[in-house]
């Protein structure tokens, strides 16, 4: 770990305000400087790897928002992930993480497969059965949550059905790469679908690679760094071998975890070029705005943006989502407060923290109550799996969309 990361933390104070576990707490120890000074007591020999120790960087919910409001650019998240990454080398991974990590993960045909028993739960009404009598109760709270979340999921994968080159639409303007997240096509299809007639439609062939595997951020959340730099190398040399424009990506997850392969596999030229070209889909159709506002129909909905972290914090990106659903003609745009506070998904955090998840989660649901919207768009499948499951449950006139999905319902007319 890089100490001079680690020393250049002020103690201002300018983070407080924005770490939605302090928001929570008011504790010193859930704070992002309060995380630094603990690390930094661990690197000089004054602290041991305690379970409380750990405890309490494991409530780091890793949204960068500290990073984004620190003067002296500290990213608290990082320096927690980096310290459990080192910890995870030498301690090595459990048998389950090298399954799901290692075996798993890396082959998009086998975690295909994994997912066919949810379809035949969900298709033959046993799921309906189940929770009209309670059985998860019977089960460890983790599944039963796990459970809540999952919503239906479509016949087949994206990633099986969507030809591997998608001819432009019109005029060609350009070729480029669609990386194609692992819970886009799994579960949100037709977001990715959506995506992928967007750019065909803006005149850009796109190219979807079959082959591409995980972009490694659960891996990076698990600590499994050699993991994930097994699978950015692959993902670069992959998309390498094709002349491409950009590489488009419509998952924040996927989006911030790509443009970090530079750093990642520091000294490859290759990886920092693939990096340079990974835009996130609401960055390509900003920069064609005009082309595609002559193609946008009325929508008369009232619409509220949230902001997933890993899309304005850790690739800052805030001003053009708003502004294409501001293009969009009759639609009652509606600022939400508070827009870039995690929801509190956070990868697997609302499955291991749950009381905090949700504690933060009311949060985001009374800012977004409070502005009378019928639609919810955000672009990251963990915010939209969060957001999903627990509007359907208290507000159902409320509706969670993709914003690519929303853009081509305007566009479908």
């Amino acid at each position: 770990m890089d100490y001079e990361k680690l020393i250049n933390c002020m103690r201002c104070g300018m983070c407080l305000p924005h770490c939605p576990t302090y928001k929570e707490t008011f504790l010193e120890t859930a704070s992002p400087r309060g995380r630094v000074a603990l690390v930094r007591k661990f690197q000089k020999g004054d602290l041991a790897a305690s379970e409380r120790f750990l405890d309490y960087l494991s409530l780091c919910l890793d949204c960068q928002a500290c990073a984004s409001a620190c003067p002296c650019g500290v990213n608290a998240g990082e320096l927690v992930a980096e310290f459990k990454c080192e910890k995870k080398e030498r301690d090595g991974l459990s048998f389950m993480e090298e399954l799901v990590l290692r075996r798993l993960l890396p082959h998009p045909d086998r975690l295909e497969t994994a997912a066919s028993p949810l379809k035949l739960y969900q298709r033959s009404g046993l799921q309906k059965v189940v929770r009209k009598l309670g059985l998860l109760k019977m089960f460890p709270p983790g599944l039963s949550r796990m459970e809540g979340l999952l919503p239906e999921l479509p016949a087949q994968p994206l990633r099986r059905t969507l030809q591997e080159v998608t001819p432009a639409q019109g005029e060609e303007r350009g070729t480029v790469g669609f990386f194609l997240g692992c819970v886009m096509s799994l579960v949100f299809s037709e977001a990715s679908f959506a995506t992928v007639q967007l750019l065909s439609a803006m005149g850009y062939r796109v190219i979807t690679p079959k082959a591409q595997k995980c972009c490694g951020a659960p891996n990076m959340l698990a600590a499994d760094r050699r993991g994930m730099e097994e699978m950015a190398r692959f993902n670069v040399e992959l998309f390498s071998s094709y002349d491409l424009d950009f590489i488009v990506t419509d998952c924040g997850g996927c989006g911030a975890e790509l443009k970090k392969y530079g750093h990642h596999l520091g000294g490859d030229g290759h990886a920092a070029v693939f990096s340079g070209k990974v835009r996130d889909i609401s960055q390509v159709l900003y920069e064609g705005r005009g082309l595609l506002g002559e193609k946008l129909k009325p929508l008369p909905h009232r619409v509220t943006y949230h902001d997933p972290c890993h899309i304005a914090h850790c690739q800052g990106i805030r001003h053009e989502p708003r502004q294409l659903l501001k293009m969009i003609p009759g639609l009652d745009y509606r600022e939400l407060a508070d827009a870039d506070a995690c929801c509190g998904s956070a990868g697997t955090y609302n499955i291991e923290r749950p009381e905090m998840a949700d504690r933060v989660l009311r949060r985001k649901l009374d800012t977004v109550l409070k502005t009378g919207a019928d639609y919810l768009v955000t672009s990251n499948p963990g915010c939209l799996l969060q957001l999903k499951q627990a509007l359907a449950q208290t507000e159902p006139q409320v509706r969670v969309i993709h914003l690519t999905e929303l853009l081509q319902a305007s566009m479908n007319g």
